[in-house]
């Protein structure tokens, strides 16, 4: 947790701290800002011996007091151990005994480190006058980094590169705003990010997956620290527990993502171990009796540091506004990293993931509009519950040859069961209350559902006539094979007094209706090659190819067996960048995608691969040195064989000729001012219809896709004074009307507005940090309906005020 200061002001004559000078530089590394409630006071201190500057960090978390030294002068020097009653400045002098420093009072809360007058000597450094106006600068996988906006990802190219120099839009949900608004389900995080727009089943914790730029997720799902994770492996949505960040790049990522969807892709990146010893306890209780607790420690194993560990654990238990509708589940996810020498490191990770869920699907349409009856209505089936397990394995290392040169490989194995007990509604008969419901009860053991993927990646840097290179070429490979069985019948409820079958009924109905099997076969394979080069005049290419491979088999009892031909396909992707000054970036780029595995149809037959081609053009800004950063894009997206849902049968897909989305996003985060942060997006969406296919498809706007879609959360946290440690803060989500999926398109969800707030207080306990918080949601309560299920006849329903607690005890 290395902690440096930024400059705000400087003594006349000398030069920003900022700018890319050598003393300027040994400074940034070498100011720590000590943070926490101190004083002339006595005070307990328990801090081991170790690297100087690790201790000196530690001791950061015990004060509030500001230290200056040059990061020379630490070097790898090593602290003695501080335990008892000190003041901070004792603390500091018995810290540095034996290390031949000293520590000087040159402010009323400032110390400058410097040499003993009877050391030897050592490397000369002046220290420039300094006044400190800035804050923390936390490496990005600190626990404890408030940050909004992170400079850095790998998601757009795979490789770790400026976000300001990336010829796409990429918006990142840092670990700060997932604890701001207490985000447990993907959509908690997804609601901060332009053109992402919930999908429905996201109630009931069964299903997770969102409309990107006006196209669905599903079926092929998310990617997980750059492995696939498609959606048939998310029985039962992801819990957010051991995630670190959200990284959503909009737009086609055929090119290293393979079968993505060309809306955009969706990483989560994992908490990975660290060598500082961390650990947090939190407890969160809410509306409708919902409990879940969480525990996350990492730290090293051996005295060496070459073995890590991180052990994450979240336990839910959770009642609904919905009536009957509740959820449990357990997830625990360790996670050893080895540091095999210097170079060479490799990961072990582990997620077992079980649970009980109700699949809710909302209310049907009556007419244009959402049936009117109450929020709390449910149309399905609660007992007995649908059950899930997941059991993720993977390994993942890295070898570095020079400092030019790297080879990395993940593999990722995940088998995922289920046992369904789902009653969806099908429609209303023209009585207007008497509401079709079809029961699907259905099997896969985890061993029966197994996905299997490896990646394996070469990275090297390199000159060539003056022109600096990113090379990157890999190769990847996707398994996946389901085999289970299902009984399907059908029943009916009343929509305003229902009366539920309950378990016995429907376990003796389910006894006398034949089993059907079906089973899915699904590879591809894919090699890419990619170069990003430093161009004069500050510009910055990006080019690259993709060739994929891909085949399916779909079987399914009473049906002829469906095989597709083993499809090739050739994707390029390439942008420009130009950043005339470092503060901003003018960029334009054109992508292509490829959907070679893209379901089946309610006959079984297997759909056509989905095409797709993008331009995008945008500007990017980041300002107060690296705090903040927004980014405005334009875009324009067509699609071949778009998947829409089989009017036959919503639950199954058909495709039409072509479809195009295009319009405007925006999306900015960051620290606006010392304390204040803010995350905000918003997206214009005109243009999202079907431009080629059937009569009645054909200039028909998307489903799920409004024209205006924005949100806003900013939180303010008091700095100083006897109340230091208290936030507040809160937003709004907005939503214009969407259709949902209906033959005529005629069915429209009211927009809305919601607003949530925050407050929180942290503060110290001894060595620990002690922060209570409460969010409450949709606080005028209002009634609106977020999403739909592929039809008319799913319509998601909006929850009403809820409030949310918590209490973390981190040390």
């Amino acid at each position: 947790m290395n902690k440096s200061l930024d400059t705000g002001s400087v003594h006349p004559g000398q030069a920003r701290m900022f700018k890319p000078m050598p003393i300027a530089a040994l400074l940034l590394l070498g100011t720590i800002s000590l943070t926490a409630m101190a004083g002339d006071a006595a005070q307990a201190f328990n801090i081991p011996a170790q690297a100087l500057d690790s201790a000196l960090t530690e001791l950061a978390d015990q004060t509030n007091l500001r230290l200056l030294y040059p990061a020379e002068l630490v070097g790898k020097l090593r602290s003695s151990p501080v335990s008892g009653q000190y003041t901070p400045e004792q603390a500091m002098q018995r810290m540095l005994q034996n290390s031949g420093l000293t520590v000087r009072k040159t402010a009323d809360d400032t110390f400058t480190l410097e040499p003993a007058a009877n050391a030897e000597p050592r490397t000369a450094t002046t220290m420039p006058a300094v006044t400190v106006m800035g804050k923390a600068v936390y490496d990005s996988t600190d626990p404890y980094n408030p940050d909004y906006s992170l400079p850095n990802t790998t998601t757009a190219t795979k490789t770790d590169t400026p976000i300001m120099e990336t010829p796409y839009s990429i918006q990142v949900v840092p670990k700060q705003v997932l604890e701001d608004v207490q985000a447990i389900r993907p959509g908690d995080a997804l609601n901060y990010v332009s053109g992402i727009y919930q999908g429905s089943a996201n109630s009931g914790d069964w299903l997770d997956w969102s409309k990107r730029r006006g196209f669905d997720s599903f079926p092929t799902g998310d990617y997980r620290d750059g492995g696939a994770f498609p959606l048939a492996s998310a029985w039962g949505g992801r819990d957010l527990a051991n995630i670190e960040q959200v990284e959503a790049l909009k737009g086609p990522a055929s090119l290293l993502y393979g079968q993505a969807t060309p809306g955009g892709v969706v990483n989560y990146v994992t908490k990975k171990p660290l060598a500082t010893p961390y650990y947090s306890l939190q407890q969160q209780f809410g509306s409708y009796d919902y409990y879940r607790t969480t525990l996350d420690a990492t730290g090293p194993i051996t005295q060496d540091k070459t073995l890590l560990y991180r052990f994450n654990l979240a336990y839910k238990d959770a009642n609904s506004f919905r009536d009957t509708v509740s959820s449990d589940r357990i997830f625990i996810a360790p996670t050893v990293t080895w540091i095999i020498s210097p170079r060479t490191r490799m990961n072990f990770e582990l997620e077992y993931d079980h649970g009980h869920a109700v699949l809710d699907r909302g209310v049907p349409a009556i007419g244009a509009r959402p049936a009117n009856v109450p929020r709390s209505r449910f149309l399905g089936e609660a007992d007995p519950q649908s059950e899930f397990e997941r059991i993720l394995a993977g390994v993942n290392w890295s070898h570095a040859f020079n400092d030019d040169w790297t080879l990395s490989h993940r593999f990722t194995a995940v088998y995922n069961g289920i046992e369904t007990r789902a009653a969806i509604p099908t429609g209303v008969a023209a009585d207007g209350r008497t509401v079709n419901i079809f029961y699907n009860y259905g099997s896969r053991p985890p061993e029966n559902d197994a996905s299997y993927f490896n990646t394996v990646n070469l990275t090297g840097h390199f000159d060539t006539w003056g022109l600096k290179h990113t090379l990157l070429l890999g190769g990847d490979h996707f398994r996946t094979f389901r085999d289970g069985i299902e009984t399907n019948f059908t029943s009916t409820i009343d929509l305003y007094n229902p009366i539920y079958l309950g378990a016995n009924s429907i376990e003796n109905r389910a006894a006398n209706v034949p089993v059907s099997r079906g089973t899915t076969l699904e590879q591809w394979f894919g090699l890419y090659l990619q170069d990003q080069i430093t161009l004069p005049y500050n510009l910055h290419l990006l080019a690259g190819m993709r060739y994929d491979n891909s085949e399916s088999k779909s079987t399914r009892t009473g049906r002829a067996d469906s095989v597709s031909p083993m499809t090739d396909n050739l994707s390029p992707r390439g942008g420009l960048v130009w950043q005339p000054i470092p503060e901003l970036s003018l960029y334009g780029s054109y992508s292509e995608n490829f959907t070679g595995i893209n379901g089946t149809n309610f006959d079984g037959a297997l759909l056509n691969p989905e095409t797709a081609q993008q331009w995008e053009f945008g500007l990017k800004t980041e300002l107060f040195d690296k705090r903040f950063l927004a980014t405005l894009a334009w875009f324009d997206l067509t699609k071949q064989n778009a998947k829409f849902a089989d009017p036959r049968d919503t639950r199954y897909s058909t495709t039409v000729g072509e479809a195009n989305v295009a319009g405007l996003e925006m999306d900015l985060k960051g620290e606006i001012l010392t304390g204040w942060n803010m995350i905000g997006s918003y997206a214009y969406t005109p243009d999202a219809v079907t431009t080629i296919g059937r009569a009645v498809e054909v200039d028909k706007r998307f489903p799920g896709v409004p024209r205006h879609g924005g949100s806003l959360f900013t939180t303010y946290e008091l700095q100083s004074g006897l109340m230091r440690g208290l936030k507040f803060g809160g937003g709004v989500i907005i939503r214009s009307s969407q259709h949902t999926e209906s033959t005529n398109n005629d069915v429209v969800l009211p927009g809305y507005a919601t607003v949530n707030l925050l407050t929180s207080y942290s503060w110290k306990v001894g060595a620990s940090k002690l922060t209570t918080q409460l969010n409450v949601n949709n606080l005028l309560d209002k009634e609106y309906y977020p999403a739909s299920a592929f039809s008319r006849n799913g319509i998601e329903v909006g929850a009403p005020r809820t409030f949310m607690g918590s209490v973390r005890i981190e040390y």
